[in-house]
């Protein structure tokens, strides 16, 4: 998992605190998490100072390519970035690999394996739309940070998981989450 300098830090924690429950956790074989510099910055503002001894996972350093993930002979399936900013899918569409971040979606686009980047922006102007085509004729999976009401969340973690447990589901997870017209007669 990658988290980039977009704004939506509270995804990435909702996202990482369900990763590392029971259910989800015992479905992983080997993960890593990678910040980027700007990440560190965003959640340090929105969600306070960054303890990473807090999570069960090994953070890899941005700068370092020497995290198992970046390189097509490991046995890692997935990538997801949450939340992914602008600056950062455009370097993935243009095969920029300059970071940790973007050598290893590189890396699982050229394996043709899963990516998927939760996008927080809005409005998006044409050069996001061209990048986002880009990334999904490569194989990725661009899906946007978009919260859904018909399960009629209570409270901003409940809104936030319907984002979350659409990413876990477009992980191959098997969660339990409300579905559209669940209690509808």
């Amino acid at each position: 998992m990658a988290i980039s300098g977009a704004s939506g830090s509270i995804y990435a924690l909702r996202l990482i605190k369900k990763l590392e429950s029971g259910v989800i956790f015992n479905q992983i074989s080997s993960a890593g998490i990678v910040f980027s510099k700007n990440a560190i910055d965003i959640w340090n503002y929105e969600i306070g100072s960054l303890n990473t001894k807090q999570f069960k996972f090994k953070i890899y350093e941005n700068n370092s390519f020497y995290a198992p993930f970046a390189s097509g002979s490991s046995g890692f399936d997935t990538m997801i970035i949450c939340p992914c900013s602008m600056g950062l899918l455009g370097r993935i569409a243009n095969g920029i690999s300059n970071d940790l971040i973007t050598r290893t979606a590189d890396v699982i686009l050229k394996e043709r394996k899963k990516l998927i980047l939760v996008i927080r922006e809005t409005p998006l102007n044409l050069i996001h739309i061209k990048n986002m085509k880009t990334i999904t004729e490569a194989g990725g999976i661009i899906s946007p940070a978009n919260p859904s009401f018909y399960q009629k969340p209570e409270t901003i973690n409940e809104l936030i998981d319907t984002v979350i447990d659409r990413i876990l589901e477009l992980a191959n997870f098997s969660i339990s989450t409300k579905r559209w017209m669940d209690g509808v007669r």
